[in-house]
């Protein structure tokens, strides 16, 4: 079995677990990316991921016009069609908000932190095969969550008890991936991601080296003054580069 189909059947696993769970305020609309998206997701693993990789990122979870639309991490519209060639047929979440809509490869607003990530990605593969020759993006969690004003939620602003489940499904999925692909270097976008990766590493006592680059979202002082050249500096740190 090609590591591709392991990584298309965990991520149905995880959406069985994660599509019961129900949240309270100030949380009042969820988008399930593995349900809606799973064309888009299952395209991706399925064209980059049916070998083992050397750098496995992890990023935490989907932005309104990234994977939200796409189904794939950082999923920014230009780089997931121009750069990875998939145009996915993207459906529409069962409770969609009126002013989150999901128009997946029309949307017409770019994900900055994609367009960062892949940007610095394609700058040096230009041919996306040899980025996913040795690297794979995921990210931790699928979900998404709004405000009644649809302003997006991030994971800290979920009440602990509600994101004890979460953790715990999207903790196990991310075991299975590095059991399938076994990664060299476990590397977190961001801080958040890095302990996830760490917390995996430490339960499947394995010895995958670990780090993390900044994370490139707009919200970030410093990601806004040169991020290319800060995870670039980082990644060759790290030894990866």
């Amino acid at each position: 079995m090609s590591a591709s189909v392991e990584l298309i059947r965990a991520g149905r696993v995880l959406a069985d677990e994660l599509r019961p769970l129900r949240f309270s305020e100030p949380v009042t609309h969820t988008y399930l990316t593995l349900d809606y998206a799973a064309v888009g997701h299952e395209a991706y693993m399925e064209k980059f991921g049916a070998s083992r990789k050397r750098v496995l990122f992890l990023g935490m979870n989907p932005g309104p016009y990234g994977m939200a639309q796409t189904g794939i991490p950082f999923g920014e519209i230009s780089a997931v069609r121009d750069w990875m060639g998939l145009s996915p047929e993207i459906g529409k979440p069962a409770d969609e908000h009126p002013k989150r809509k999901i128009l997946g490869m029309d949307c017409p607003k770019s994900e900055v932190s994609g367009r960062r990530l892949w940007g610095l990605f394609s700058e040096k593969f230009p041919k996306a095969e040899d980025f996913f020759k040795d690297h794979l993006v995921i990210n931790f969690c699928p979900l998404v969550w709004m405000k009644d004003t649809g302003a997006n939620l991030t994971p800290d602003k979920i009440r602990a008890a509600e994101m004890a489940a979460v953790d715990a499904a999207c903790q196990k999925h991310l075991r299975r991936v590095i059991e399938i692909l076994e990664p060299e270097f476990l590397i977190g976008v961001g801080g958040y991601a890095e302990g996830q990766m760490i917390t995996a590493k430490e339960a499947l006592g394995i010895h995958a080296a670990t780090g993390r680059i900044l994370h490139p979202s707009p919200a970030s002082p410093a990601a806004n003054r040169g991020w290319a050249e800060v995870a670039e500096r980082q990644l060759r740190e790290l030894g990866l580069w």
